[in-house]
């Protein structure tokens, strides 16, 4: 592989005694409160963000989403200001490709997520929300949702559907209105039923659909993993595509701070509050992709969900994939996908 400018320039053929590793994109993580001390809301500083840049390039994270969660209205201005800053940066680290605003305007599942702000949706507050914004999860069974998504969508924001228990129709009505995501599969949704397949059953077979998934082996059992990725290959994209984007969901553990949902613990297992319901993660993308791999999925396949699924889903053309003319944003992994170096812009800016 030649590079220049901080492209790839050619692809060629391997040496005759290639070094035992793999190279693939750099990773997009759509889902991020957070990592081990700062908390996005909170991060307010340079510092802050500069902090964490190296946690994520010390996982193969090339771009993401800073992700806000519920909390009042009055209170997104301050961090959608700081993540705007962050943004608007130079310099060769991870891309932040704009806020994903995890409510207010969630369905009836509202998991960690502070039920006192959950609200209606109000189409006044969304058509005023300042260009930083890339991505809003609200749920589908709302008053105004088919509206809401067709005005979010129109006006090139990602809208993905979640923490809901919508039925079918419902969920089907915000897919054709423009929403091309589901927001962490399986978890704070109604169960999938045979008779009543709701969300779930629509993410797993709708090909206008791509779900998130958070890999941690506590969110989801493997084999729901697998059965997820078993049933959305080949529904989204190229053929092989599997459909599915890795996500971490990830949260500050270490600071128990995450937005505005009070006091959160690292357990053995994961985050969580006080009353035992789980917040968040304290996943890293190398070790999803490594996990989805040893729960059965493909390595190519889990590779491509943490790059080029998500990178398709934001309209990245020239991330997430290999090829001429594309961004030189790597990653170089073991045989056993151990993560060995994070490349961005043809730079190297991580090594184990």
């Amino acid at each position: 592989m030649e590079i220049e400018d901080g492209r790839i320039r050619s692809i060629g053929p391997a040496p005759a005694s290639p070094p035992d590793r793999i190279i693939a994109p750099g990773f997009v993580d759509l889902q991020v409160n957070g990592h081990e001390d700062i908390d996005v809301a909170h991060a307010a500083t340079r510092a802050d963000w500069e902090r964490l840049d190296q946690l994520l390039v010390a996982q193969g994270v090339v771009a993401w989403c800073p992700t806000l969660v519920t909390a009042p209205l009055e209170a997104y201005r301050a961090p959608l200001e700081h993540i705007a800053r962050a943004a608007a940066r130079g310099g060769t680290r991870p891309a932040v490709l704009g806020a994903h605003l995890e409510g207010p305007f969630l369905g009836r599942r509202p998991g960690a997520h502070d039920p006192r702000y959950l609200l209606p949706i109000d189409m006044d507050w969304l058509e005023n929300l300042p260009p930083v914004v890339r991505l809003v999860t609200l749920g589908p069974e709302l008053e105004g949702a088919k509206q809401a998504v067709a005005m979010l969508s129109g006006r090139g924001i990602v809208v993905s559907l979640g923490h809901s228990d919508a039925d079918l129709a419902q969920s089907a009505g915000a897919a054709d209105a423009g929403a091309t995501l589901v927001t962490h599969l399986f978890n704070a949704m109604g169960a999938f039923e045979h008779r009543r397949p709701g969300l779930i059953g629509l993410a797993l077979t709708d090909p206008r659909l791509v779900p998130t998934i958070i890999c941690d082996g506590v969110h989801v059992h493997p084999v729901a993993v697998l059965a997820a990725f078993s049933a959305r290959a080949g529904r989204s994209g190229r053929a092989g595509h599997p459909g599915i984007a890795l996500v971490t969901d990830a949260v500050a553990w270490r600071s128990g701070a995450v937005g505005g949902l009070g006091l959160v613990r690292h357990g053995t297992d994961a985050p969580r509050r006080p009353d035992g319901t789980i917040a968040g993660s304290a996943l890293t993308m190398d070790r999803a992709v490594a996990n989805a791999v040893a729960f059965g999925v493909e390595p190519a396949a889990a590779l491509t969900a943490a790059s080029g699924v998500p990178a398709g889903v934001m309209g990245l053309a020239d991330r997430g994939h290999l090829s001429t003319g594309s961004r030189a944003d790597l990653v170089v992994l073991s045989p056993d996908l151990e993560l060995q170096a994070t490349w961005i812009g043809g730079r190297e800016v991580w090594a184990a």
